[in-house]
């Protein structure tokens, strides 16, 4: 049915190696973060992200959460999770002793006020009086609460079967007049039930004057033990000995024990400041491997507070001692670091792969993580991972394209044979499952029809593509390389010549009306979602003029919520969109629509976002769009362009660094590029040219002109 593959061109431990770290030696990047950026909105236009503080990649999110602002300070939370979930073991600090149960701790009316943070710290005024701040380690938090002067007594509350969802499991014991630990389960997320279980255990630095338990409304000063639905502890201090009480908390998603050897590694003092400078250091570690500079003070505010959103997820799940628990619901131990938090059907598309480029050692780590969850789950690669659990929300086959993607972009530690295999698992065997989510529903009639639903299998088209790429760069099976080709050109069997649209079929090849099947989007967004063929695409509706045409109009609006037949700045499947310019010769429209997203899409207030930040996607497209580079093809190391944003950006790689000049906030139109001093004349360059290192020196107008990018377009396959 399809000839063989051809490329059309019509004319890009936790530290790397030492090499890496020899760059921007002492800048504070940390304090260039602003952490409220996104904390607020409503609804679809809400980056659902917390203020709190966290570790690059780390197990523990100190902070208050989203989903309850007045609820207290939790120990974990998905960075822009867009439903309720996690948000174990609040804790708060209250002026005097406790006379009724705190219950939920959201209706004992807590106010949290003064909220500020940035990379790795945190701090806020609770009850208007009592000024908390926060840092953490790897797998602990630290709080200090100052309470004000005129107080005798002050008290720390610490929930134990309360959590952002109702939870029924939970048990925790007062240990000592300073110390207590415990469990709980984990909820849910979306609708989908997740039983994790994760334990703690914590500290004080001085002894409670008194102590006691509550469970709902009854409150059990001296009681030791409390378990089950909206139960905790608390601790009453004499403040006549001190104003001051530090708490940390040490965190497993394995045993208690786990936890306290946990604390036992990462925090053994009471130097509040020592750990939050030594999380800032880290971040600056991580934040300083790209060096922007522009004139905008703001914008470089938002573009270090984006990059450090990439670099919160996928989190450590594996403790000091290398154990974690398993999708089989077994302790395993690993030599790498074990990674959770899969929100693959959005960071397969922007995350994956700037963190494949900044950070290739983690992101290998992730990829072996993968790995481990699919042959402890049944033998297929997940979808949405959260701790141990595979929730299955969201749609298509995206692990292939986030490993595909990974080696893509430089991380290739490890062995890509059984990765193969797994792959191939997901694609090819109707059924398979990951624990007791089906991973490729409809399979088998893709497989022998060509057509499913179109959304579905638009995901799963560019899932084939990327397994394709695979199969060929990873593998060297190129025989294999041309079967999954051979799928992903089945995008072809869902365009409808009498609406010009892609559109469903049912089972027996007829149509089905043009809205229907569009998961968190329209068949208008979802259109373009065939990014490794755009070419085909846009020969296949008419050509060059009519994909023009049908891109300005889409272009009318930046703000679609999920049925609206507009560009949808805040939702994935719009993502990739602004670019397709570049494929129909129009590198002046692709910047100026990116430029009006930044400009009217993004603040840097707490609601300027335009949606959910989904675990660090929305974080890297930013970056990307600011940079000018963006990954736009499934598998592919590449990347199509924009004009730039900062007058000098330096992205540090594992073999060289890459120099970008000549951007500008105003001057948004290229009208030349030179790669590593030489003309390049295409809106695409390869990885290749850049993994060790290279220059781009832009050369923009305020006013589109000349001929850059309008012949030597962007790669397609067919």
């Amino acid at each position: 049915m399809f000839g063989f593959l051809k490329i059309r061109f019509a004319l890009l431990p936790t530290l790397l190696i030492a090499a890496t770290c020899a760059f921007a030696q002492g800048g504070d990047y940390a304090g260039k973060v602003n952490t409220l950026i996104g904390t607020k909105g409503v609804g679809l236009t809400s980056g659902y992200l917390y203020p709190g503080a966290t570790y690059p990649f780390g197990m523990v999110q100190f902070t208050p959460t989203y989903f309850a602002k007045r609820g207290g300070f939790v120990i974990n939370q998905l960075s822009g999770g867009g439903c309720s979930h996690m948000g174990n073991f609040p804790t708060l600090p209250v002026q005097g002793r406790l006379d009724v149960s705190p219950e939920n701790i959201l209706d004992y009316r807590v106010d949290i006020s003064g909220e500020a943070g940035h990379a790795g710290y945190y701090e806020a005024t609770v009850q208007e009086a009592i000024k908390a701040r926060l840092t953490v380690t790897e797998r602990t938090g630290m709080a200090r609460y100052e309470y004000p002067a005129g107080n005798d007594f002050g008290t720390v509350i610490i929930g134990a079967g309360i959590a952002a969802t109702p939870i029924e499991q939970a048990a925790v014991v007062i240990t000592g007049p300073g110390s207590c630990e415990g469990y709980a389960e984990g909820g849910s997320f979306c609708g989908v039930r997740t039983p994790y279980k994760v334990y703690f255990v914590a500290e004080f630095d001085a002894q409670a004057a008194e102590t006691g338990i509550w469970k709902g409304d009854r409150l059990a000063p001296g009681g030791r033990f409390a378990e089950g639905r909206e139960s905790g502890v608390y601790f009453t201090f004499d403040l006549r000995e001190g104003r001051s009480v530090q708490y940390k908390i040490g965190v497993s998603y394995i045993s208690v024990e786990n936890a306290r050897a946990n604390l036992a590694a990462e925090n053994t003092g009471w130097d509040f400041a020592a750990v939050q400078r030594a999380a800032e250091s880290k971040w600056n570690e991580y934040l300083g491997r790209i060096e922007a500079e522009g004139t905008n003070p703001d914008r470089l505010t938002q573009f270090y507070t984006h990059l450090y959103r990439v670099f919160i997820h996928p989190n450590v799940c594996s403790d000091v001692n290398g154990e974690y628990m398993g999708a089989d619901f077994r302790v395993h131990k690993s030599r790498s670091k074990q990674y959770t938090s899969f929100s693959n059907w959005d960071t397969y598309r922007t995350q994956i792969q700037l963190l494949s480029m900044l950070a290739p050692d983690v992101a290998s780590d992730v990829v072996l993580s993968h790995q481990h969850f699919a042959e402890q789950s049944g033998g297929a690669y997940p979808r949405w991972v959260m701790a141990n659990i595979e929730t299955g929300i969201m749609q298509g086959d995206p692990t292939p394209i986030l490993i595909s993607n990974a080696w893509a972009f430089g991380a290739q530690d490890y062995d890509p044979y059984p990765l193969f295999q797994i792959m191939r698992k997901n694609a090819e065997v109707p059924g398979a499952r990951s624990q007791e989510v089906e991973e490729r529903p409809g399979l088998q009639q893709y497989l022998e029809k060509g057509y499913y639903n179109a959304s579905e299998q638009l995901e799963y088209t560019s899932s084939d593509f990327a397994i394709g790429q695979f199969a060929l760069h990873a593998c060297g099976d190129e025989f294999a390389s041309w079967r999954y080709f051979h799928y992903a050109r089945s995008w072809k069997n869902l365009y409808n010549p009498e609406t010009g649209w892609l559109q469903s079929r049912n089972a027996d090849g007829s149509w089905k009306p043009l809205g229907e099947d569009w998961r968190e989007s329209t068949y208008k967004n979802y259109f373009w979602m065939v990014p490794y063929d755009l070419g085909g695409l846009i020969e296949t509706m008419g050509g060059k003029a009519a994909a023009e045409k049908r891109l300005d109009e889409f272009f009318v609006r930046l703000d679609a919520g999920y049925n609206d037949p507009w560009f949808a700045s805040g939702n994935e499947p719009s993502f990739q969109i602004p670019w397709v310019y570049n494929w129909v010769g129009r590198p002046d429209k692709a910047s100026k629509v990116i430029n009006r997203i930044l400009n009217e899409q993004y603040t840097s207030a707490p609601d300027g976002l335009p949606g959910n930040d989904d675990l660090g996607t929305m974080g890297a497209w930013y970056v990307f769009a600011c940079s000018g580079l963006y990954p736009m093809i499934p598998g592919v190391g590449g990347f199509t362009l924009n004009t730039p944003v900062f007058d000098r950006i330096v992205i540090h790689l594992r073999h060289g660094d890459i120099t970008i000049t000549g951007g500008s906030e105003k001057q948004i139109y290229t009208t030349a590029l030179q790669l590593n001093g030489k003309p390049h004349g295409s809106t695409w360059i390869d990885w290749e040219a850049l993994r060790s290192g290279a220059t781009l020196e832009y050369t923009t107008s305020a006013k589109p002109s000349g001929n850059w990018g309008k012949t030597a377009l962007p790669p397609s396959y067919e």
